[in-house]
Parts: C-alpha cells; sequence; structure tokens
C-alpha cells in the first residue's frame, strides 16, 4: 500500500498542494521539511482527500500520483 505526503507549500500558478507517493524516484518529491504525511492509503483518491482535511486546494502530482492529476 502507497504512502503518501502533502507539499506544504501551494504551487505557484494553480495553488494546489500537490499529493506525492512518497516512494517516487522521479524526483517530485518537496523538500523533506515541506512534506506533511498522509500514511498509507489504497489509491491516491484516499490520498487527496485526507489531503483536503489538511488544504481546500489539492492535486495529485502529475509525475507520481498521475490518477489523481486534475490540472
Amino acid at each position: 500500500m502507497p504512502y503518501y505526503l502533502v507539499n506544504r507549500n501551494a504551487q505557484s500558478i494553480s495553488g494546489d498542494h500537490e499529493v506525492h507517493d512518497r516512494a517516487s524516484r522521479l524526483g517530485c518529491l518537496p523538500n523533506p521539511e515541506n512534506q506533511i504525511d498522509l500514511g498509507y492509503h489504497g489509491s491516491c483518491s484516499e490520498a487527496v482527500a485526507a489531503a483536503r482535511r489538511l488544504y481546500s486546494d489539492v492535486n495529485g502530482c502529475a509525475y507520481c500520483a498521475p490518477a489523481c492529476h486534475t490540472t
């Protein structure tokens, strides 16, 4: 089961806080000090829902959570 995190910093253009799969080796993870652990989730959509408890504007990373990337 994947372990997810959300970027504490919003994207400059969209304003979204991106959800990432912590196991990603694609170079897309935020710096450790900007990561908020979301824990294990069965899918990126579950992780996005968890991140929405923290931030209203959330999106999946286009690289490591593409099924949840909408913009």
